[in-house]
């Protein structure tokens, strides 16, 4: 049988491979490339967008004029007047509970760009299944209740300013403390405490093979957790690797994640979709993603 995820990761690696020698060999091709706004690592995927439309153009030149129909996804098409969060939500439950499958398995890839396509249109953001050639190995998934994480030596439960009922782990997250002492806390390092998630970097198929690059692009990675029970969006950030996979869950989420995507009290284990954001600029911040009726899509703490 064809193992499919060792497959993609030698892909991946093969592809990060050459990509690191275009980027030492060629550096003048690659700065006008993304002048251009064409990626490196995307290359192929800018090509055969090019390529289609060539062809487009070519056909469109040699036949008789006729009226052209562009499809449109069904998604678009029928997207109605989205005026409030409840509108919004209803519909990504809508249009969620038609591509997601009933029980929680690993997605396809036209399943994943459907959702992205959604997400894209619904909050103004660009949420994808796959980002610089890494791939959770699954997108879809149960979601745990976690507790909170220790920001700095000396923190406790009770200094975190909500749900201290949880506890705290006796253990540090993944990546250690947020910082080394609370006079070194940042808004920006509570925020990627109280709004982390858990995901399984421990069993992606590469994760020894390329521990230390994987380990600090995971690290505080920001991701679109959403519900598709009641369409409730947030905006989270990967600050701890787990859970263990005989729990049966494939993520874990802080008390402010559960609590805001209504995964606590007997709803603490239920599906989730989690996406990586392209925010390469760290515009989008950590926290519930609603909709403000003057502004558009935004995000609220």
């Amino acid at each position: 049988m064809l193992d499919t995820a060792l497959l993609r990761s030698r892909l991946k690696l093969k592809s990060l491979q050459t990509e690191n020698l275009l980027k030492t060999h060629h550096p003048e091709a690659v700065a006008l490339l993304e002048s251009a706004g064409v990626r490196v690592g995307g290359i192929r995927r800018h090509a055969a967008k090019l390529l289609a439309s060539g062809v487009t153009a070519t056909t469109l030149l040699l036949v008789a004029p006729t009226p052209v129909i562009t499809p449109t996804p069904s998604h678009v098409a029928s997207a109605p007047a989205l005026t409030s969060n409840w509108d919004r939500r209803t519909y990504v439950i809508q249009k969620l509970s038609g591509i997601l499958p009933s029980h929680v398995e690993p997605l396809s890839p036209d399943q994943e760009f459907q959702l992205s396509q959604i997400f894209q249109e619904v909050y103004g953001l660009r949420a994808v299944a796959e980002l610089d050639g890494n791939h959770l190995n699954t997108t879809y998934g149960l979601i745990g209740a976690e507790q909170l994480l220790p920001r700095y030596p000396g923190d406790s439960a009770a200094q975190h300013d909500a749900y201290q009922e949880a506890g705290q782990t006796p253990g540090l997250g993944a990546w250690g403390y947020f910082a080394y002492s609370k006079d070194q806390m940042t808004p920006q390092l509570y925020a990627e405490e109280k709004y982390y998630v858990a995901v399984q970097t421990l069993y992606l198929p590469d994760w020894t093979t390329r521990l230390a690059y994987l380990r600090d692009w995971y690290k505080y990675r920001k991701v679109l957790v959403v519900n598709p029970t009641n369409g409730k969006a947030i905006v989270a950030d990967v600050a701890d690797s787990g859970p263990a996979a005989w729990t049966g869950k494939q993520f874990g989420g802080s008390p402010s994640v559960m609590h805001y995507l209504e995964r606590q009290d007997g709803a603490a284990r239920g599906p989730v979709v989690i996406f990586f954001i392209d925010d390469p600029q760290n515009r989008i911040p950590l926290g519930p993603l609603e909709y403000n009726l003057q502004t558009g899509p935004a995000l609220i703490s």
